[in-house]
């Protein structure tokens, strides 16, 4: 072998190792680019949940020509909108709905039956989120005398906090009381909500602290909320608002001092800048404000600066005294809508300043829907009434007489519940179920009255789907009444004017569900979901445990891992 062969052979066998080496590297580059691309869960700085009270899903398409690039469209177009997303239980209401959404079960679980209902051992009404063991903090009031003691299960920011070791922090912001109490759960960091009366400031409970952080009180003091003590006008040429009925009509309700319930809306407690403050929960400035305070607990709590996730929970509470002073039909409603877009567009604008780009995660959503006013129905030649029945009635206690020889056997009736003495009816020698069933063949004989069930149908029979379905999940054997009824489509127990909500019909259940930001698709679905599959996706996207009574599905599709 000469020379030149030596030298090309040591060339060929001194690299052998070095390209041993180099794909050695290599494999190593492929596992960690492996490992990083199948990690189950993503790291967002800040979640932020939002509710918007009394929002039917047909306010995103009826009012979509008028909202601008930066609020719902952001979300729509950026993010992942469910079409056909639906409340798979009843009663719709305030307390239940936020309990739903940020627990991932139904009131058969999470045991908020309804806003407010009697407590059969108390042998009273209770509210979902009163609790006078703790004491007001920011008023001399009893407004402040609130906890989430009667949700018997986890939230989602209870797993974030725990799962953080308590790190991340939980902030929930309301107008109503339980719009903040329920959603941020038993561990918040804090929780507060609006009280008007003649004060107009943010507080809180003793529950969660023992005063108020120089940040509420710096904002309480700042001249904010005073500045909204204004007259009311829209936003657009109020001849632009064709989505809507006429602005003077017969089914909206007016202000104390009003003629006509029409813009603007001026009224001097309205203008007043030194009392009534309570008049503004009833106009979009009520929304506006919990913008602003919303942004000053983002920056006075140092929300989403560090890379353990914390959670802000928003409530916009206006948009449903709004619906129920004037209806889901009218200038009002869609004036307050435009509103909120624009502080929708405001709210995203300073986490992308203050939070990142892609750095947060958003889901939108609401409590409950409303019905178009009955008595507007009607005159559209549409199926619509009111229920009037009290279990005082005159021709109620006469039934009961003469089926039980006394009215004693019903101890109450309330929220479209039945409550019997069962005590009472043990000592006549009757069943209860008979009992139950005596009753409900009564209620069903009322003419608004579309179905009743009984507490033992409710016991004995597992409905998958229907309304008996969605009755059973709000039903809780320990709280529900022992019987319980629903109207027909487009009747309500409520006042001529505005819209409300309770029922399991279409119109309640159908609301807005919508995903943006980190660690989500853009796209949609019209495959149907429910509200109770908000909390587990959320805690899939997060890696963090479900809260402990999740019933509800993660949306898979609309997750990037």
């Amino acid at each position: 072998m000469n020379r030149i062969s030596l030298i090309l052979l040591f060339c060929v066998l001194g690299t052998i190792p070095v390209l041993g080496q180099k794909r050695s590297k290599n494999r190593t580059q492929v596992q960690n680019k492996s490992t990083t691309a199948v990690t189950p869960f993503e790291n967002p700085k800040l979640v932020v949940g939002i509710v918007v009270d009394q929002m039917r899903y047909d306010y995103l398409t009826r009012f979509w020509n008028h909202y601008e690039e930066g609020g719902f469209k952001r979300l729509v177009n950026d993010g992942f909108n469910c079409k056909n997303n639906h409340y798979n239980y009843a009663p719709t209401s305030t307390g239940p709905g936020h309990s739903s959404i940020y627990t991932g079960t139904t009131p058969a679980t999470h045991g908020i039956i309804g806003n407010s209902w009697y407590d059969k051992e108390l042998d009273t009404i209770v509210y979902c989120a009163g609790d006078d063991k703790y004491n007001s903090i920011g008023t001399a009031s009893a407004a402040g005398k609130m906890s989430p003691h009667r949700m018997t299960v986890t939230t989602l920011p209870d797993q974030l906090r725990l799962h953080t070791q308590m790190q991340g922090k939980v902030i929930a912001v309301a107008v109503k009381d339980r719009g903040a109490v329920l959603p941020g759960g038993h561990t918040a960091n804090g929780a507060y909500w609006f009280h008007g009366a003649d004060e107009g400031k943010w507080i809180t409970s003793s529950f969660y602290r023992n005063e108020l952080p120089q940040w509420v009180i710096d904002f309480n003091a700042s001249g904010i909320i005073e500045a909204y003590k204004k007259p009311w006008t829209t936003i657009k040429d109020i001849n632009l608002y064709v989505e809507s009925g006429p602005d003077n009509n017969a089914y909206e309700g007016l202000f104390e001092d009003e003629t006509t319930p029409t813009f603007p809306h001026s009224t001097p407690n309205l203008l007043s800048k030194d009392r009534d403050f309570e008049i503004l929960k009833y106009t979009p400035y009520g929304n506006s404000i919990t913008t602003d305070f919303a942004l000053a607990a983002l920056e006075g709590e140092s929300l989403g600066v560090d890379d353990i996730t914390d959670f802000l929970a928003i409530s916009f509470s206006s948009t449903d005294y709004i619906g129920h002073k004037y209806g889901v039909n009218s200038k009002e409603i869609q004036d307050t809508y435009l509103r909120l877009d624009r502080d929708l567009a405001r709210l995203f604008s300073e986490l992308d300043a203050k939070v990142g780009v892609n750095e947060y995660t958003v889901f939108l959503s609401a409590d409950h829907g409303a019905i178009q006013v009955p008595s507007y129905l009607k005159d559209q030649k549409i199926p619509g009434g009111y229920l009037e029945i009290s279990y005082d009635s005159e021709s109620f206690n006469e039934f009961l007489k003469y089926n039980f020889g006394t009215t004693d056997v019903v101890k109450k009736m309330h929220y479209n519940q039945v409550f019997l003495d069962h005590s009472v009816i043990k000592n006549l020698d009757i069943k209860i179920q008979e009992a139950q069933e005596i009753i409900a063949y009564e209620l069903l004989n009322k003419a608004p009255i579309d179905r009743v069930y009984t507490a033992y149908q409710m016991w004995q029979n597992e409905y998958t789907s229907g309304i008996p379905h969605i009755l059973q999940n709000g039903y809780h054997q320990k709280r529900s009444g022992d019987i319980l009824y629903t109207l027909k489509p487009g009747y309500v127990d409520y006042p001529r004017t505005g819209s409300t909500h309770g029922s399991p019909q279409v119109y309640d259940t159908h609301v807005p569900l919508l995903f943006y930001g980190k660690g989500i698709k853009k796209g949609s679905t019209v495959a149907r979901t429910e509200i109770p599959d908000i909390a587990p996706t959320i805690a899939t996207l997060l890696g963090i445990a479900f809260p402990n009574g999740t019933t509800g599905t993660p949306i898979s599709k609309l997750l990037h891992k």
